[in-house]
């Protein structure tokens, strides 16, 4: 019996179980997020994509555009992808077609030194035509907003 009344001599342990918890961290976090969320969309449109594309961007989509072009149809030259009167036989392309180039492959391998010089501009251009790659130096003159291949 006596170690009975040894157990019930001791203080009883209080357990404090009020919930203090504050909403202010998981306020504060949705706060940001939405700041965040209202930063993207306004940089967005006060900044939209298209401003942000280079000349060298326009330069390598002149390019890619006129051999998609040239490969797809026998039109000399292709519609609004070389300047007017260009001369499809001085072409950067036209020592790899010698003729006819609708249904040929063409990949533009590499586009470098795009240099621009007012309305008009250069660029080495290496190609590969049914598997033979050729570089060149092609010619482009500025149309509106964008390039398009001249000779």
């Amino acid at each position: 019996m006596t170690e009975q009344q040894g157990i019930d001599d001791e203080p009883a342990i209080e357990v404090d179980q009020t919930d203090r918890r504050s909403v202010a961290p998981f306020v504060a976090a949705a706060v940001f997020a939405a700041v965040v969320l209202i930063a993207i969309v306004l940089g967005a449109v006060l900044s939209p994509a298209e401003k942000n594309v280079t000349e060298s961007d326009k330069i390598t989509a002149a390019v890619q555009r006129y051999a998609e072009a040239r490969a797809a149809t026998d039109s000399t030259p292709p519609p609004a992808v070389a300047c007017q009167g260009f001369d499809e036989s001085k072409s950067p392309l036209a020592a790899q077609f010698g003729g006819a180039a609708a249904g040929k492959s063409i990949k533009v391998t590499k586009i470098e030194n795009a240099m621009v010089d007012g309305d008009r501009a250069k660029a080495d251009v290496t190609i590969a035509v049914e598997g033979r790659e050729t570089p060149a130096t092609w010619n482009l003159v500025r149309s509106g907003d964008r390039w398009i291949v001249c000779k």
